[in-house]
């Protein structure tokens, strides 16, 4: 039976974020590995609304609301990371996201029932990339 993208997904970033908890733990105080869990699991609850962000836009003409909700979403996981980390890689990937996601807003609301949605993909892929090194 073939693993889902998101199941894979899913199973890759639990991986990485216990792995990275063992390294920080090593290495580091308590403190450091809760902010590091924090960036993984936000990754996480990230890539999921840039799905379902995907979906929207691919169903928009029949709910045009679900890519703005989507949207909403992003932008307050994004919130709460930025709030949580000093680390200068992860506020740069925040950074990213939030201008990529603003403009896909910006797209919507001038009518493009299907915006380009692949700089808010590769904008949560970096984060992820960011969250787990």
């Amino acid at each position: 039976m073939a693993v889902s993208p998101r199941r894979r997904r899913r199973r890759l970033t639990a991986a990485a974020a216990v792995a990275l908890a063992a390294l920080a733990a090593g290495l580091t105080g308590c403190d450091s590995v809760n902010k590091a869990l924090d960036c993984v699991q936000t990754a996480d609850s990230i890539a999921d609304s840039v799905t379902s962000l995907q979906q929207a836009v691919e169903n928009a003409a029949n709910d045009p609301a679900q890519a703005d909700s989507s949207l909403n979403a992003i932008e307050t996981d994004l919130g709460k990371l930025g709030d949580k980390t000093d680390n200068a890689d992860v506020n740069k990937a925040v950074d990213d996201l939030k201008k990529a996601v603003g403009n896909v807003r910006t797209a919507l609301r001038n009518g493009d029932r299907t915006p380009d949605v692949s700089a808010v993909t590769d904008a949560a892929g970096e984060l992820t990339k960011v969250c787990t090194k």
